[in-house]
């Protein structure tokens, strides 16, 4: 009984999302609510939520105060030399800007942390992506992908929690499964340059001069890159032959697969034109230097663990705060423009607490994994590593890594060894899941992700998780190529 509610939980909380019946933050709240009667145990809600809450209160604390830091370093310019640089290597060209997406988070997320990756790599790309009209969806998606596969790092996480509940050494897991991660990275890479063809096919032919709202011909001012004191005019585009399109420069006609520009809902070019005013007045040119070394130093010790991350970017965030904007107007002006990620991100994060509060209280997950477990025939005993890569793909996007990890990996492995499956085989494919995992609901970046692009959580499911699942899937089936699992 518990594994049907919790298998019903589940889906009524996907289904209610992306039909956009109810908000995230609504659905993960009510519904948990409404399955804790279900199963009886109503009266033990409060405990559920609070337990929860208790273990996530961290996680909203890092991101709070992570999303005010990189905020400020967004209004100070410090990202502003990296938009110049992006936007001459991709030359207003869709396809280049997708692919550059990719390569950008794939490279930002050796830090092993996907809320930061996801702060600087939609800090640098969404300016260009609004200047462009191109699909915030597409951003989202290929940005998740790329953490998703990278995030399997020894210090990322899931490598460290399967080699603990094993009893493994993470270089022993990890080292080996570089081979087939290389094929799933490039497998998203290859996948944002399809996804770059279509946007460029919807878009039309785009010159960096159209890009930057300059005629043809005209002089390319190093300060044009980044907008214009004025206000930015709309990028314009030259159609190819036979594609319809509005003056407004619409595709009239969506390409395949394509969602509409900018995540759905049309975007205010107000608010790309004041992220990439070069005269903006938040702009602290002098302490470009200091706020590139407080940032590379706040990533190093990060990397290291000196402190627990919390801590570290409230420390960065008030040394940032300070220092750019001494007087206490500016400083709370700063915090009131950063306010409604602040709120929407770790609204969500308490949110997603109940629901797993909930799922974790009442044994539905520990249900739905046995009942999963003792479904598998016993001819594919022998194969259980492959069993496992296969339930790893929806398992760590129902479930936390944490509940994954050290609740259900110990009983596949268990199986496995039953069978002469190595703990190790267990472990490496217990990781293929992690691209859709870090789309999951109940991973907290993944609302920073959509938070700073302003793109619909629904709308981001909608177009990631099946690129995401095969993602895994590729990942899988080049592990048992190179005979890793």
């Amino acid at each position: 009984m518990l594994t049907i509610l919790g298998f019903g939980m589940i889906a009524t909380f996907l289904v209610l999302i992306m039909l956009k019946k109810m908000s995230p933050m609504a659905a993960l709240v009510i519904v948990p609510a409404l399955f804790c009667v279900l199963v009886g145990k109503g009266s033990h809600l409060g405990d559920y939520v609070l337990k929860g809450i208790g273990s996530l209160a961290p996680t909203a604390a890092m991101l709070m105060f992570a999303i005010v830091y990189f905020g400020v370093m967004i209004d100070v310019g410090l990202f502003d030399p990296i938009v110049r640089g992006i936007l001459r290597f991709c030359k207003a060209d869709p396809m280049r800007v997708v692919v550059g997406t990719a390569v950008l988070a794939a490279i930002v997320s050796l830090d092993g942390d996907g809320s930061t990756t996801f702060m600087i790599t939609v800090s640098a790309m969404v300016p260009l992506y609004r200047r462009l009209k191109m699909s915030l969806v597409i951003m989202t998606g290929v940005a998740a992908m790329a953490n998703g596969v990278m995030n399997t790092l020894p210090w990322g996480g899931p490598t460290a929690r399967a080699a603990t509940a094993l009893k493994l050494d993470a270089g022993d897991i990890f080292v080996p499964m570089i081979p087939a991660l290389a094929v799933g990275l490039l497998f998203v890479i290859g996948l944002a340059y399809v996804l770059g063809l279509r946007e460029r096919k919807r878009l039309g032919v785009l010159t960096l001069e159209q890009a930057l709202g300059r005629p043809d011909g005209e002089p390319e001012p190093e300060q044009a890159l980044i907008g214009s004191a004025g206000g930015d005019v709309p990028a314009r585009k030259t159609a190819p032959a036979g594609a319809g399109s509005t003056p407004s420069g619409t595709a009239t006609g969506p390409a395949a697969d394509a969602p509409t520009a900018n995540g759905g809902d049309a975007q205010d070019d107000d608010a790309s034109s004041e992220i990439l005013d070069p005269r903006r007045a938040t702009l602290r040119p002098r302490l470009y230097w200091f706020n590139a070394a407080l940032t590379v130093a706040l990533l190093t010790l990060l990397i290291l663990q000196t402190l627990p991350i919390p801590v570290l970017f409230l420390l960065g965030a008030a040394i940032a705060l300070t220092v750019n904007f001494p007087h206490m107007p500016d400083q709370k002006a700063r915090i009131a423009a950063h306010a409604e990620n602040v709120l929407n991100v770790s609204g969500m994060v308490f949110a997603a607490a109940v629901f797993t509060g909930v799922l974790t209280g009442t044994g539905m997950v520990e249900e739905m994994a046995r009942t999963v477990v003792d479904s598998v025939p016993d001819a594919m005993g022998p194969h259980m590593a492959l069993v496992t890569g296969v339930l790893s793909i929806p398992f760590t996007y129902f479930m936390s890594n944490d509940g994954f990890y050290f609740g259900i990996v110990p009983i596949l492995a268990e199986a496995g060894a039953a069978h002469g499956v190595s703990p190790l085989e267990i472990a490496r494919a217990s990781l293929v899941g992690q691209a859709l995992h870090m789309s999951s609901p109940l991973v907290p970046a993944v609302y920073v992700l959509v938070g700073m692009a302003k793109v619909e959580f629904g709308d981001h499911t909608r177009f990631t998780v099946k690129w995401a699942a095969l993602t895994s899937l590729v990942v899988l089936g080049a592990g048992m190529l190179f005979g890793i699992i």
